[in-house]
């Protein structure tokens, strides 16, 4: 009864506004407009929410998003255990992101139990195109995670982190925020 309850109160509802939507282009006005629609069927969630078109969310009741936020389009969410994504933060096209993983029971994954563990992603932080958060990660404020890295593990704050498994690239300093935060 309580899944019941819960598909008919947050996952089926997200569904269909983003069914209807997602004809929309992904424009500003449609991006918010998305966002707007979507944003009662979450477990909570800030303003001003931008959704690209063609976006999964897999347990909507557990994700939490603060404002501000920026979903491109055909991202991947799905939290077998919670998913915070604070203010302000930015996801490139195609990101994954996954709060539980595959175990290995009778030389099988497919019938095993899998492992929940919580992501949250803080404030500012900007994931690129096809990047991977994996279960159990929490990525730093004003972090960037390069374009298709794969994040198995926490990032520090103010950091470019890129690669397979992602390791740091380079540290940013407060003190330059303003001059050449962003050139890599």
């Amino acid at each position: 009864m309580k899944k019941l309850l819960r598909l008919l109160r947050y996952d089926w509802p997200l569904h269909f506004v983003l069914l209807f939507t997602n004809w929309l282009p992904d424009n500003v006005i449609f991006l918010r407009l998305r966002g707007w629609f979507a944003s009662p069927f979450f477990g909570s969630c800030g303003k001003n929410l931008r959704l690209g078109r063609n976006i999964t969310f897999y347990n909507p009741s557990k994700m939490s998003f603060g404002n501000d936020i920026y979903i491109a389009y055909g991202c991947w969410l799905n939290a077998g255990d919670t998913i915070t994504i604070k203010d302000e933060v930015l996801l490139g096209p195609y990101c994954v992101i996954v709060s539980s993983d595959h175990t290995l029971s009778d030389n099988s994954f497919r019938h095993s139990k899998p492992k929940h563990a919580p992501i949250e992603i803080k404030k500012g932080a900007w994931l690129g195109a096809k990047v991977v958060i994996t279960a159990g990660s929490i990525i730093g404020e004003g972090s960037a995670i390069a374009a298709g890295a794969v994040v198995t593990e926490n990032v520090i704050d103010r950091c470019l982190v890129g690669g397979v498994p992602a390791k740091t690239i380079k540290y940013y300093n407060v003190e330059q925020e303003n001059e050449d935060s962003c050139n890599f």
